[in-house]
């Protein structure tokens, strides 16, 4: 593809997602799909400038703004925005942006007066400025900002920061299959580069961009995609060889996989969900990983839930929320998000939390789980948890680590634990931000 080519897809690629109700790595991976001439370098020259105009969008936003050309003036967004990003990411001259604006067959038309009337008025801008409020210095919607700032308090610009870059690729490796150094050594012989994970005992990060879903460590099920701080989400549910648990949001089975291989394949473990098409789409997964023991059922089956009550040694509430703390892979998610949004997830995570009491056994565990740096998610939903369920108690996470995972692992630094709760973020340990409270059953019978 020649430069214009790459440009006018990327432009086209922009207006799509904004108009879309599905997240960017989705229609991104859609729209590559249906267009299997573009090469790999192509592919990935068009997502580096629809992944950095989507990192940049407050701030491109408000240089547009002060260029006289702000949102909602009824001009095309998306177009407006790459030009800036060209203009201030690249420092690319009028001229050069002109000239990749040829007008040819598959490059974009030829600037306006006005487009170019704004480039003249943003070259030798930077996209940092100490103008800009703090809301667009941090790329957050301006609605959320406060409440981040309470939950993330002097490290906001911080994290901030780290949200905005690109996430490193981590994988998880399956000891259903293997161990870390069987798995590296899988994947250098299709020369990728991995080295363990700084705190999960069962992670490996990948250096550089590389197609490891075509390696044959990743097809034969040695190893899976998943962030560091979701496996560690996983180890500290503590399930065990011989246990029943549930994982009660498990949706396409990231962390279902992740229980099957600490269970060892023994006991009984099941994926549950409100939708049951979801829990289909987990089938690959399974059969893949060797997890053939995982049993899937939808939620809304009464009489079995009633039969089951009261029967789990483990439930694992990975419950649906803002993705706060994943905004480095969604860039696109934190434009999404809307206040209604975020109160629908407060209501739903309460819900799925007394939903997973029936489940859980006397002096069994709830591990309630957010990839969210919202406090309103994290820790004051479990307090309020807390003061509907009398019966449960919290069980500090450093206790759990210590009695489960110090041999496998020594005690991360910085530490990971807030009070009682676990609360990995980006800034501080690498990976996505999750919180996980471990609540545990009391003796008496529910």
């Amino acid at each position: 593809m020649t430069p214009a080519a790459r440009i006018e897809a990327a432009i086209e690629l922009l207006g799509m997602i904004e108009a879309a109700h599905t997240p960017a790595e989705q229609v991104v991976g859609d729209y590559m799909r249906g267009r299997r001439f573009i090469g790999a370098k192509d592919r990935r020259a068009i997502g580096d400038r629809v992944y950095g105009a989507l990192r940049h969008r407050a701030r491109l936003d408000w240089w547009l703004a002060r260029s006289g050309l702000g949102v909602g003036d009824g001009l095309d967004h998306p177009r407006r925005s790459v030009l800036a990003d060209l203009a201030i990411s690249d420092k690319l001259a009028v001229a050069d942006i002109a000239a990749v604006c040829d007008g040819s067959r598959y490059g974009p038309h030829p600037l306006t007066e006005g487009e170019r009337a704004m480039l003249d008025g943003l070259a030798g801008s930077v996209l940092d400025n100490v103008a800009q409020p703090p809301d667009v210095r941090a790329e957050i919607p301006g609605w959320l900002y406060g409440d981040l700032a309470e939950s993330l308090g002097t490290s906001l610009a911080a994290e901030a920061a780290a949200l905005i870059a690109e996430a490193p690729v981590d994988l998880r490796v399956n000891l259903l299959k293997g161990d870390r150094v069987t798995a590296i050594a899988a994947l250098a012989e299709n020369g990728i580069a991995a080295a363990p994970t700084p705190i999960s005992p069962i992670g490996l990060r990948l250096t550089g961009r590389v197609n490891v879903t075509g390696s044959r460590a990743f097809r034969d099920g040695l190893v899976e995609l998943q962030d560091e701080g979701s496996q560690i989400v996983a180890l500290l549910t503590d399930a065990r060889p011989g246990m029943t648990v549930a994982d009660l949001c498990a949706g396409a089975g990231g962390k279902t996989l992740a229980l099957a291989a600490e269970m060892a394949g023994q006991g009984r473990l099941l994926a549950l969900d409100v939708d049951a098409r979801r829990l289909q789409r987990a089938s690959p997964r399974l059969r893949r990983a060797g997890a053939g023991f995982v049993e899937r059922r939808a939620l809304d089956d009464t009489t079995w839930r009633a039969a089951h009550a009261g029967t789990f040694d483990r439930v694992l509430v990975d419950a649906p929320c803002s993705g706060s703390g994943a905004w480095r892979r969604q860039p696109d998610a934190r434009w999404r998000l809307t206040r209604d949004d975020l109160a629908r997830y407060l209501s739903m995570q309460a819900e799925i939390l007394d939903t997973a009491t029936e489940f859980v056994r006397p002096g069994g565990r709830i591990v309630y789980a957010t990839c969210s740096l919202l406090a309103a998610e994290n820790a004051r939903q479990v307090e309020a948890f807390l003061s509907r369920w009398p019966g449960f108690s919290v069980v500090p996470a450093a206790t759990v680590w210590a009695e489960t995972l110090t041999a496998r692992a020594p005690p991360p630094e910085p530490s990971p634990f807030a009070g009682p709760y676990l609360f990995l973020t980006p800034a501080r340990h690498g990976c996505d931000g999750f919180f996980a409270a471990v609540l545990q059953r009391g003796d008496a019978a529910p």
